[in-house]
């Protein structure tokens, strides 16, 4: 097929749930390919060669790898659909950059607190993650969604925290997240989930606990 689309990525990754997400709510047409990233397969390496990891997008024939960066391709490319970015230069800059924020600032912190060993070490590798969340907190003020009306780059980028959050929480025993202290994330999250193009692809939440457990005790052992 000319146009044929294809997604390499495994099914619990955030990053490669953004890609999935993002070619629903455009309507495009696609086949995932699930890795074992314990043994990746040949064709993931002969399309990410310089990072060997998920997601890849492959359209028509040629690989995009990271997922900020496909999320941008998806976009442009099929611009007759469902915006992800503003168009708008401003805005679509800020997208940008909150994007990079959740990738380079937010979801560190949180994994974080994850990762401690601990419970004092925990709580304070949290204060960094709160402060996170109040920068995003403040960006949807006025807003459902990051892009407004509908679901956008930010969303995406962001969209992990609406299922892995609570799943943190059951895992480590600790509260990540007060929806009093920030009530318009709280919303988002349930708006962000009960979209059709997400709801599908969530994760079951039993395997997510399961992993997840497995990487902490990991975590908790390890010199």
């Amino acid at each position: 097929m000319a146009d044929e689309v294809k997604i390499y990525r495994n099914w619990s990754s955030p990053y490669g749930l953004r890609i999935v997400w993002a070619l629903d709510i455009k309507g495009i047409e696609y086949e995932n390919i699930f890795e074992d990233l314990s043994q990746k397969s040949p064709q993931l390496l002969q399309y990410n060669p310089v990072h060997k990891k998920i997601p890849v997008l492959v359209h028509k024939g040629k690989p995009i790898c990271e997922s900020l960066v496909i999320l941008e391709y998806i976009d442009e490319t099929w611009k007759e659909t469902t915006p992800l970015l503003p168009k708008d230069p401003y805005e679509k800059a800020m997208a940008r950059f909150w994007a990079k924020f959740v990738d380079d600032k937010l979801l560190p912190s949180v994994w974080s607190v994850f990762t401690e060993k601990g419970y004092e070490a925990k709580k304070e590798a949290l204060v960094p993650a709160m402060q996170n969340l109040e920068f995003i907190e403040e960006q949807l003020k006025g807003k459902k969604f990051f892009g407004g009306e509908y679901i956008g780059y930010v969303d995406l980028a962001l969209g992990w925290m609406a299922y892995l959050l609570d799943v943190f929480e059951e895992v480590i025993n600790l509260k990540l997240f007060d929806a009093d202290k920030f009530p318009l994330l709280s919303g988002w999250m349930k708006n962000f989930c009960d979209a059709p193009a997400i709801k599908q692809h969530l994760p079951p939440r039993d395997k997510l606990i399961t992993k997840f457990q497995l990487f902490h005790e990991k975590f908790q052992t390890t010199n």
